[in-house]
């Protein structure tokens, strides 16, 4: 299959060549967290026509970021080991971009999935040595955000829930997460389900 390229020996410019037509970096926003049935890989992505969304999973399959793999739902989208290193530049990439969210959401659409990438681009660099954990509830979406040594990370699902649990408005989360809101503050926006103490130890 032929494909548009910037012609340049560069590694960013190589990149591009493979990512970074539009949808790309959305697709795999959509795909870090695990793979997807096709349904809900469109869902999850408002704006891409079909046949467009097609074109690009058959692209990304070609150039090795994305592979089909059989689960108990079927046919499932995933990203390859390599397409998987995608996570770091693109938590860079989000973190840079978090100003831009300042204005508010407006009339944007927004998934709660995609605070999985969010949460950990923004809290890049917060170990601590007692790891903690707390889940936020963003429009029945339950997300985990765990920190310790090794850094922030998350997870989706209701297995090993947290003790301490925040359902809240997807702005109050990322509020309290990047430090523009108080845990007190956090706490009279959304409903707690547990202690605060979990909190507290996460976002000092």
């Amino acid at each position: 299959m032929s494909r548009r390229s910037y012609g340049q020996f560069c590694g960013l410019a190589r990149a591009l060549d493979i990512v970074g037509d539009r949808w790309n970096l959305l697709i795999v926003r959509e795909l870090l967290p695990g793979p997807l049935r096709y349904g809900e890989l469109k869902a999850s992505l408002p704006g891409v026509a079909s046949n467009l969304l097609a074109e690009r999973l058959r692209t990304m399959e070609d150039t090795g970021v994305v592979e089909r793999v059989l689960g108990d739902a079927g046919i499932l989208y995933g990203l390859t080991r390599w397409g998987a290193e995608l996570q770091e530049p693109m938590e860079a990439l989000g973190r840079w971009g978090v100003p831009l969210l300042a204005t508010g959401r407006g009339d944007d659409e927004f998934r709660p999935r995609w605070l999985t990438l969010a949460l950990p681009a923004i809290l890049r660099g917060r170990t601590t040595t007692t790891p903690v954990e707390v889940g936020f509830e963003v429009e029945g979406l339950l997300i985990v955000l765990r920190i310790d040594a090794d850094g922030p990370s998350t997870r989706i699902g209701n297995d090993h829930l947290p003790e301490t649990v925040l359902a809240a408005e997807a702005d109050t989360v990322v509020g309290l997460v990047a430090g523009a809101l108080t845990v007190d503050q956090a706490l009279d926006a959304g409903e707690l389900r547990g202690e605060a103490d979990a909190l507290r130890r996460a976002f000092v």
